[in-house]
């Protein structure tokens, strides 16, 4: 009895000793950055709420239910959102082994797209009903790859060759692909994201601007002998010379803008939107918003894509690596150029180029994928020495 006694002691002591240990490893795993995710949250609530309002008319009319775009974007939310959380909680350094794989299966479904498309647009790929952009995982692919290359070669960034050269052939062939599928903004961005990850990763300013002439060079032979871009050119310039033709978005979009005035029309009351403005839950839904919500609300909601671009570039600097610090530059950079792009489409700064908003703008896959982006930006921040936020 009395040595039974004396057992249950040890255990009940051992626990006891135990006990402060397992807390003390509990505290110590890592947290994603709340901050950033709490933008995440409030974008895509926002965006949610925008589209319903600026896209029912156009469903009522084209698919005969005003909740048909709504109740799409909210499924692939629920789907991004879930996969958000499951990338967020895979370590980044088990990403970073299959950089090369996703590259070539982005390559191999771009050329895919090209051969099989059946559109004149050869973007699209289909799957029964289900259909994506093979671009829109190119530019993960990209982000994921060159910041694999720039982390190995960091000793070699300041040379021509493997500072800029080599760099600029990985990013330049997925953007050909899309520039080849008449998907001119797509080849933009991914380039504009290279340029911004090899400037991040340490290459000599100089070395750019053979590249960067060259390049400005290969689009404006795009423009300039491609008819499609030539009639966006002309258009651009002067809206008002085919004001019920390629000139009519434009104009629709400035006068939506202008109709908002510092505290816009009240939120679901937009006129334009009454088949005024064509596609008003894509490419042009910011200035649904300006027309609803007016300046205060467009500035309210850019205030929101500056935090969380803010918040992206402080886990970037306090990455626990070069490949995850610029993973998040990758694709904190692709946020801002797509942003800026897109108030500049809508505000007629330069010409129409068919670049989404973020969270905004209507497109199920998009939307998942940028959600995976923001898991990739979770999972980094995981291991990054920021202040989480309560997150602890």
């Amino acid at each position: 009895m009395v040595a039974c006694i004396e057992n249950l002691k040890g255990i009940v002591m051992t626990k006891r000793l135990l006990q402060p240990k397992i807390k003390e490893k509990r505290k110590r795993l890592p947290m994603f950055d709340i901050p950033f995710l709490v933008g995440v949250f409030l974008l895509l609530a926002v965006g949610l709420a925008m589209l319903y309002s600026a896209g029912y008319a156009q469903a009522l009319l084209k698919q005969g239910d005003s909740y048909y775009y709504i109740k799409r974007q909210m499924i692939f939310a629920v789907l991004g959102i879930v996969a958000m959380f499951g990338v967020s909680f895979i370590p980044y350094k088990i990403y970073r082994r299959f950089v090369l794989f996703f590259y070539i299966v982005s390559i191999a479904l771009l050329v895919l797209v090209l051969i099989v498309s059946k559109d004149s647009e050869k973007r699209w790929l289909y799957i029964g009903s289900f259909q994506f952009q093979p671009s829109e995982m190119a530019k993960v692919a990209v982000i994921m790859f060159l910041a694999d290359y720039i982390a190995r070669n960091k000793d070699s960034m300041t040379t021509f060759r493997k500072g800029v050269v080599i760099p600029v052939l990985w990013f330049g062939l997925p953007a050909g692909l899309i520039a080849v599928e008449t998907h001119l903004s797509g080849a933009i961005l991914i380039t504009s994201i290279g340029f911004i990850m090899i400037i991040a990763g340490g290459c000599r300013i100089r070395h750019l601007i053979p590249i960067a002439v060259t390049a400005l060079g290969g689009f404006a032979s795009l423009i300039f002998f491609t008819d499609y871009m030539q009639k966006r050119i002309s258009t651009w310039i002067d809206p008002s010379s085919d004001r019920l033709g390629d000139g009519w978005q434009i104009l629709q979009s400035l006068m939506t803008i202008g109709s908002g005035g510092l505290f816009g029309v009240g939120y679901g009351k937009s006129r334009q939107k009454y088949l005024y403005m064509s596609e008003p839950q894509n490419d042009f839904i910011f200035s649904i918003v300006c027309e609803e919500l007016g300046y205060i609300g467009a500035i309210f909601i850019l205030a929101l894509f500056a935090f969380l671009i803010w918040r992206g570039i402080y886990i970037a600097m306090r990455a626990p690596d070069r490949f995850s610090s610029l993973l998040v530059v990758g694709i904190i950079g692709r946020i801002c150029v797509q942003v800026l792009f897109n108030i500049a489409v809508v505000t007629n700064t330069i010409p129409v180029t068919g670049i989404s908003l973020p969270f905004f703008s209507y497109g199920g896959t998009a939307l998942v994928i940028m959600l995976c982006e923001m898991g990739l930006v979770l999972q980094v921040s995981r291991y990054s020495a920021t202040d989480k936020g309560g997150a602890g």
